[in-house]
């Protein structure tokens, strides 16, 4: 038996119930231990790990209920399924109230205990994956690092930690909101400059005069209201990095003077002849192609060539989508400690609506949607309703008569929305119950009514 297969803990006082559940699972390829009471249940417990528990409520000695109870004490992730042979509404209602998976009732078809015990399983999966997800974010948590688990976006990394090492001036291109200000600070942050200061500018931010004092700083009396000397961008960053947001949007005058600050490693506050000696590392960014803004004029090919000695390029979030949950995640723990909320968790579907959604704004709008879902939330779970209803709420294909000359039969529009759910979640079909609005078992028993392959 292959160890990485779930293994499933089985518990019931009925021999011949035990031996047919425990063959039918082992057929699945999962790993059983089978125990005949509650207390040998339970010494099984402490010497193994498992992934799911399914057990007989009715047993003499420790019964399900003590067993559940002292599973969600001890092994709190691990799904429970109830199995008894007197079924009612009480006890069922006790057994989920007590945190039970699921419940199901003798005589049970085999088929449906496999359904059951499969999405009991998936439930176990993702909550494993959330764990470690939490776990290295916890990791990350005070690191000054870009969160990935890419592979493009981790070879990209890794140049940007080779060229760190250099001075050379550095471009780098993506959309808005993909994260090159947070790239500038790792290449600054991995460079022998990292003791010294790192300071960003936007070059589409100001006007043309202002600017011009932002980074080269001016004399007292210089213009109309410079009442005291002022350092520029430049000088504070001296030994360290200038990021410079935008740069295709500085005017042409200014590119002028950038040019020559890079060119001659000295510039002159606005208002002064006196030449000041500067030692910047240039990291510029824009979301624009600087060679077509070149081409359109909107930029000088002498700053373009001085700038653009290596140039990086972020990929927009819908290309690394992989990296979603882990943002997701980190940005839930970082909104829930701002704003003093204990939300732990991201429901199933919610997660799915974000790694489907295409983030015309990237990590920026992924990072708004976060916000908006702490500060909605009133418990633990961050929920779909928590998030906009433009990330992705599924439509339902309503018939139109004109589209065909016969009407098509309720059964049929049932079983092609059916089909086009599970399209949509891959052929998850814990995923699809819930976006449909039942549980497991019952879309199990859907799929078999309607003549689908239950398999």
């Amino acid at each position: 038996m292959n160890d990485t297969q779930p293994h499933i803990l089985l518990i019931d006082d009925e021999k011949i119930a035990l031996t047919n559940l425990s063959h039918v699972l082992e057929r699945e390829g999962y790993r059983i231990t089978a125990c005949m009471d509650g207390e040998s249940g339970l010494q099984a417990m402490e010497k193994s790990a498992f992934d799911l528990v399914l057990t007989d409520l009715r047993m003499p000695g420790i019964d399900g209920m003590e067993v559940l109870k002292h599973i969600k004490t001890t092994t709190p992730d691990v799904p429970v399924i109830m199995i008894t042979g007197h079924a009612t509404l009480d006890s069922a209602v006790d057994a989920m109230k007590a945190g039970a998976y699921h419940y199901i009732a003798k005589p049970f078809r085999l088929a449906e205990a496999r359904e059951v015990v499969r999405g009991a399983l998936e439930l176990r999966k993702i909550r494993n994956e959330n764990n470690e997800l939490k776990e290295r974010i916890d990791h990350l948590a005070g690191q000054a690092t870009i969160i990935t688990q890419d592979l493009a976006m981790q070879r990209l990394l890794e140049t940007g930690k080779q060229i760190a090492e250099t001075d050379a001036s550095v471009v780098i291109h993506g959309e808005s909101g993909t994260g090159k200000e947070l790239l500038a600070r790792y290449i600054h942050d991995n460079s022998q400059r990292a003791d010294k200061a790192f300071l960003a500018f936007n070059c589409g931010a100001l006007h043309e005069e202002i600017a011009a004092s932002e980074l080269f700083g001016h004399e007292k009396g210089a213009f109309t209201g410079a009442l005291n000397t002022k350092i520029g961008l430049f000088e504070a960053a001296d030994g360290g990095t200038l990021f410079l947001d935008e740069v295709a949007e500085l005017p042409l005058l200014m590119q002028v003077k950038l040019l020559r600050v890079l060119q001659e490693r000295e510039l002159m506050r606005v208002g002064s002849v006196n030449p000041i000696d500067i030692d910047v590392r240039i990291i510029a960014a824009s979301n624009r192609d600087l060679k077509q803004a070149v081409d359109d004029g909107k930029m000088r090919d002498d700053l373009f060539f001085r700038l653009n000695v290596v140039t990086l390029s972020l990929p927009p979030l819908r290309e690394r989508r992989d990296d979603i949950p882990l943002l997701a995640y980190y940005l839930l723990r970082k909104y829930s400690v701002m704003m003093g909320r204990d939300v732990q968790e991201i429901s199933t579907e919610a997660m799915q609506r974000l790694v489907e959604y295409d983030y015309p704004g990237n990590i920026r709008e992924l990072s708004n949607f976060i916000e908006r879902g702490v500060a909605l939330t009133q418990d633990n779970t961050l929920d779909v309703q928590h998030l906009p209803q433009s990330l992705g709420a599924f439509t339902v294909k309503v018939f139109k008569p004109e589209m065909a000359a016969t009407p098509t039969t309720l059964q049929e529009q049932e079983v092609e929305h059916i089909l086009n759910v599970l399209k949509m979640t891959d052929g998850n079909r814990t995923q699809a119950a819930r976006m449909l609005g039942i549980d497991r078992v019952s879309l199990w028993r859907k799929l078999k009514k309607l003549g689908i392959d239950t398999k």
